[in-house]
């Protein structure tokens, strides 16, 4: 695939694929990168390869290639999540699997666990290499831990020696022959546990059995013109969604109860949050540089939400925290001035007049009425994302464009 003749850019990188070679990232960023080589050597207690991410037929094929004849260390736990049943069939078929087996390689669920803590927490100040894209303080369930993300290769390489490896240290001139993986043209795909839907009039006939811990998902109103309320929370940069919502089998059983699960919202960064803004009834966040960072967990965005809290100001808004935060109804802007979050202060009271106005323009003026003064922010929005949330989230929307609202 090509661009067209006539495609224009902001810039232009150019990549030296020879240059290109293993890395680390080191606790407690993903973004916290460098050479692999110049990483200090620590002894490594756990290896965890795969997940959802860095699990691919051809990642797992390449660790079974570098871990084949050879076992994982004695003082290592090493355990592997494939990413999907058809590449894990297609694995098993080809050989590879056995070869893990055979490392001494635990084979887990393909499903969610150590990467947000649901098993396979590190050791209380253990060091874990870990091939999943996230390494925030406390992320596997263990604040004290030290996680390290590397590539499978040289996960498959640590768990050889015990401590930061490539595939090169383990395979010498004969890492080349890793390049040859690639990912099957076709894969086995196999449906039937898959149950298809209903016809719409059998579907209303059926009964929805629920638990004590399943509650009904809440439902977030539409904004108002006139917004009146105080400051919530004031955060930090970086602000991470499991700063949000915390991750661990603990509190992953509360995900269907978000009466429950709201009461730990930011327990790890504010233990007092919960309580001071459901008696304040509505707010507002204010945060930092790149808030909501992380994994595309929906409750960080769905807590707040139903603990009163109508919009996040912020400098600069994760990505996918934001779709998140737009389809729970809760409202993301960014300062238009980033000095003007120096200005507000957890308590302050916010106001915006004319709020569903203001919002079309995808500018808004704020008054800070505790300080006296007035800053404006911005709605970084596509014009759908803006009409999602000028509905009050997606519920709302889809239920409108179905002519139920």
């Amino acid at each position: 695939m090509i661009p067209d003749a006539d495609a224009e850019y902001d810039g232009e990188m150019e990549l030296n694929l020879d240059e290109l070679e293993p890395l680390i990232a080191c606790p407690h960023q993903p973004d916290n990168v460098m050479p692999l080589k110049d990483a200090e050597k620590k002894k490594v207690q756990q290896v965890f390869i795969g997940s959802c991410t860095n699990a691919s037929y051809s990642d797992i094929a390449k660790v079974a290639l570098v871990l084949q004849g050879r076992h994982v260390n004695e003082d290592v736990s090493c355990t592997c999540a494939v990413s999907s049943k058809q590449v894990y069939k297609q694995l098993l078929r080809d050989g590879y699997l056995e070869m893990l087996i055979d490392a001494g390689v635990r084979i887990l669920e393909t499903a969610c666990g150590p990467c947000c803590a649901i098993g396979q927490s590190p050791a209380t100040k253990g060091v874990a290499v870990r091939t999943s894209n996230r390494n925030f303080k406390g992320r596997a369930g263990n604040p004290t831990a030290e996680i390290y993300l590397v590539s499978p290769e040289s996960a498959a390489a640590t768990a050889i020696l015990g401590t930061f490896a490539t595939a090169e240290d383990i395979l010498g001139e004969d890492v080349a022959k890793l390049a040859a993986i690639h990912e099957p043209e076709v894969y086995p795909v196999d449906d039937s546990m898959i149950i298809k839907p209903l016809p719409e009039e059998d579907a209303k006939k059926v009964e929805v059995v629920k638990g004590p811990n399943i509650k009904f998902l809440p439902v977030p109103e539409q904004p108002t013109e006139h917004l009146c309320v105080p400051v919530s929370l004031k955060t930090v940069d970086n602000i991470t969604t499991d700063d949000i919502t915390p991750a661990s089998a603990e509190f992953s059983s509360m995900r269907s109860n978000i009466p429950l699960m709201s009461q730990y919202c930011y327990h790890r960064y504010d233990p007092e949050f919960a309580a001071r803004a459901k008696e304040m009834g509505q707010s507002i966040i204010i945060g930092g540089e790149n808030y909501g960072q992380g994994s595309s967990r929906e409750h960080a965005a769905i807590n707040p939400m139903y603990l009163g809290v109508r919009a996040v100001i912020a400098k600069s808004i994760a990505r996918i925290h934001k779709g998140n935060l737009i389809n729970h109804g809760i409202i993301p802007m960014i300062f238009e001035n980033p000095a003007d979050y120096d200005k507000i202060e957890q308590g302050d009271e916010l106001e915006i007049n004319g709020l569903l106005e203001q919002m079309q323009t995808k500018e808004v003026e704020v008054r800070n009425n505790t300080k006296g003064v007035t800053f404006k922010a911005r709605l970084e929005l596509s014009d759908s994302e803006l009409e999602v949330i000028s509905c009050g989230g997606q519920l709302r929307y889809l239920k409108k464009q179905l002519g139920r609202e």
